[in-house]
């Protein structure tokens, strides 16, 4: 038998058609488009490219999906389904600015910060969808069949398939790069970024803005403008005001602070700041934050002149955006004046200080979570470890769920930083599944070696246990108290003390000799000998009686 399907299940034929060679190039076309040549050469070529290969894509995924979740589904209702769902989708996201919205809030759920803009001229690649109709036509005379060839094609094509449609271009950031004196007006330098492979690090990598009347209105800076700048020395990290001589500015690197001075610089005081436990916090809250010191910390500053008397000082504060400072001595943070690329004629808002919680730090509420719980896997596992021993089992079960567990650690580590939360969210799986797999194991082969059921209980326990208490400070943390990561973390770390303890006790709740009997059960007795007793007769048939001879006469013996 080779598991083919019923007639009414449509999986075969929309299985061929998400691994027929069109559906496949645009899947290859996607993933490259979107991570590769988008990256070197940016335009409207390489943007329509992505859609025509994502209306190709997505029907066959769409159908697939269907007959997946709805076996008895026709072949014929699911590609249909998946053409017209997909046309119109696409049609109302990219002709509503609203939809955009919805659809960009919805992608960044499940795919992490995602953008999804609408534009008209995007409604002209609607005709590949003709392209996916053909393949479609083509793969329904080939269903897959065999049960085996169905599986390798879900475990090869469809996860990618699922990846390349989700993962989405990155969403670059507004970055304050530099400031700069230009014939008297000031000037700023404003760039993008996604993480810290491509966050500008000079004031040429920024884009150029003047203003004309003090900061309140900006406008992009000629060619003539642009040279002149990149040729001066931008950006100071301290400066003096032009109608109060004594009295200057500086900021403090690596801090979101300005600090000002009344005697041309023998003593300083601070003007203004954000704390830095607040300042990391604000930068949580941000995506993509990566290193809070670089790039949530001013950069430099310029001292111009107001036009209604007195002195306006305009600080580069990275990621934070703007700050500047009045005529009359108050400090407000301006947020960029940056959108999708363009220079806008306003202040953006910045975002608030303070008053953030887990609504508004999803990714770290993520983050927070998967690491009590693989703390508790941790415990549950050691537990699980010191049953084994106990129970006269090998010493590489340790070993191999201790090295699990560190690379579970590694990853949960390296991704805690949040450089790119595309990828924090992707990594988050991957450490939940590591971390479970690895204490079930450990559970099962302790019992197998001897636990008692009352251990696992209690081992089930510890891992609840060590998960709550290391989760309350990791809770605390994400209200801002304590705001300071390593603290939270640390905390947390701390907290998995009782459940090692619980663990290390539980341990003589292994009985070895029952673990003997459990993996080499007595053998059933052998079935007795019959009593030894006189043979049975023969199984031949017994003779006829035999005639006895006459008697012979007697003879005399001779006289």
């Amino acid at each position: 038998m080779t598991g083919s399907g019923t007639p009414q299940d449509g999986a075969p034929t929309t299985l061929s058609w998400l691994c027929h060679p069109a559906t496949v190039f645009a899947l290859v076309l996607l993933l490259v488009n979107d991570h590769v040549l988008k990256t070197a050469f940016p335009g409207l070529v390489t943007g329509k490219l992505s859609d025509v290969a994502g209306l190709v894509l997505a029907p066959p995924l769409v159908a697939v999906l269907l007959t997946l979740l709805v076996p008895r589904l026709p072949s014929r209702a699911a590609a249909l389904a998946g053409l017209v769902a997909v046309g119109a989708g696409f049609a109302v996201v990219k002709s509503s600015g609203y939809a955009a919205e919805l659809a960009s809030s919805a992608w960044t759920v499940l795919a992490g910060p995602s953008l999804v803009r609408a534009d008209w001229t995007d409604l002209l690649t609607l005709p590949a969808l003709g392209l996916a109709w053909w393949s479609w036509t083509r793969s329904r005379r080939r269903p897959v069949r065999q049960r085996t060839a169905r599986l390798v094609r879900l475990l090869v094509v469809l996860p990618p398939a699922v990846l390349a449609v989700a993962a989405t271009s990155p969403v670059y950031y507004p970055y304050a790069v530099s400031t700069a004196m230009l014939d008297g007006s000031p000037a700023i330098s404003v760039g993008s970024g996604y993480s810290n492979s491509d966050w500008p690090t000079s004031p040429l990598g920024g884009q150029w803005a003047v203003s004309e009347d003090g900061a309140t209105t900006w406008r992009p800076v000629t060619e003539d403008e642009q040279r002149r700048l990149s040729r001066q020395e931008v950006g100071q990290q301290q400066a003096c005001a032009s109608d109060e001589p004594r009295r200057c500015y500086r900021i403090a690197t690596g801090h979101l602070r300005v600090e000002e001075s009344d005697d041309a610089g023998a003593t300083w005081r601070v003007a203004w700041e954000v704390p830095d436990g607040q300042r990391e916090e604000l930068a949580r809250r941000s995506p993509n934050p990566g290193d809070v010191q670089r790039h949530f910390a001013s950069r430099d500053l310029i001292v111009y002149p107001h036009a209604g008397g007195g002195h306006e000082v305009l600080v580069a504060n990275g990621r934070d955006g703007f700050l500047r400072r009045l005529p009359d001595g108050g400090w407000q943070r301006d947020g960029f004046i940056f959108e999708e690329g363009r220079i806008r004629t306003s202040w953006g808002e910045p975002p608030p200080l303070g008053g953030g919680g887990p609504a508004d730090r999803e990714m770290d509420l993520l983050l927070a979570v998967v690491l009590a719980l693989t703390l508790g896997c941790a415990v549950a596992a050691l537990a699980g470890h010191l049953a084994i021993r106990r129970g006269g089992g090998p010493r590489w079960w340790g070993i191999v769920s201790c090295a699990s567990m560190l690379v579970a650690g590694i990853v949960l580590a390296a991704v805690w930083q949040r450089d790119d939360d595309t990828l924090t969210f992707m990594a988050v799986p991957f450490v939940l599944a590591v971390g479970v797999l690895t204490a079930v194991a450990m559970i099962v082969r302790a019992s197998y070696q001897g636990a008692l059921r009352r251990w696992i209980r209690l081992v089930l326990t510890g891992l609840l246990l060590t998960a709550l208490l290391a989760g309350l400070p990791l809770v605390g943390w994400l209200y801002g108290t304590p705001s300071r990561t390593r603290f939270a973390v640390a905390l947390a770390l701390l907290a998995t003390v009782p459940g090692v303890l619980l663990a290390t006790r539980i341990a003589r709740l292994v009985d070895p000799a029952r673990g003997f009997e459990r993996r080499y059960p007595p053998r059933p007795p052998y079935a007795p000998y019959p009593p030894h007793g006189p043979y049975p007769p023969a199984p031949y048939p017994a003779r006829p009686p035999t005639v006895p001879d006459p008697p012979y006469p007697s003879q005399s013996s001779p006289q």
